[in-house]
């Protein structure tokens, strides 16, 4: 009698620890986004209360990572916001629809954030090679991003210390930019509000978003 063996059921290999996570969302968070940003919201705003959006999205961040632990904790699992949709309004009612709708709009909005920081990198990039090209800094956006795929493009173990490399150069790089501040700071110019800098008028929720 010939015995019939059970199909073999496939176990995702757990790649990522905590420090990985934490690592890599220190990455992800941070990105390119508040190199960029300073300068912007320092001339939108006019002075030193453009400091006071970095405290209200310290804030907010305070509370989404409150609301994603809480979410995690009722239901733990794989999935991220797909899970959380589709449990919290049902999976034979509306949450099939809105899990379906959140992966449809994230594979549009997803290359789009990536996009961001490869902008950032070919943007930063003339500081170093002043004289570079429009089409040359486009191309360069584009090769960051298809090494980026590279080197994203195997086991889950080796990107979780990937992004522990990452998340080490992200903090280096902020207490970098920190300590050189330092030397340069003026009590003037960080406490001296110009005319008018609460008037919440466009240009101050402009600075603020």
């Amino acid at each position: 009698m010939t015995e019939i063996s059970s199909p073999s059921h496939t176990q995702l290999t757990r790649g990522f620890g905590l420090l990985q996570a934490t690592a890599l969302n220190i990455s992800n968070v941070v990105g390119v986004g508040p190199f960029i940003t300073i300068p912007l919201m320092l001339a939108t705003m006019g002075g030193p209360q453009a400091m006071l959006g970095w405290i209200l999205g310290a804030l907010l961040a305070i509370c989404d990572g409150q609301v994603w632990s809480e979410l995690g904790s009722v239901w733990p699992g794989s999935g991220g916001s797909y899970r959380y949709l589709k449990e919290a309004y049902g999976p034979q009612k509306l949450g099939s629809l809105l899990a379906f709708l959140f992966i449809w709009q994230f594979i549009l909005s997803g290359p789009l954030e990536i996009s961001s920081g490869m902008i950032g990198f070919s943007q930063y990039a003339s500081f170093l090679w002043p004289a570079i090209l429009p089409m040359t800094r486009k191309l360069l956006a584009a090769a960051v991003g298809i090494f980026a795929i590279v080197l994203l493009y195997r086991r889950t173990n080796l990107v979780g210390n990937l992004a522990l490399v990452l998340g080490a150069g992200t903090l280096l790089t902020l207490l970098t930019v920190i300590a050189s501040g330092v030397p340069h700071f003026d009590a003037k110019l960080a406490f001296s509000f110009p005319p008018g800098a609460f008037s919440f008028k466009t240009g101050f929720f402009l600075g603020l978003g």
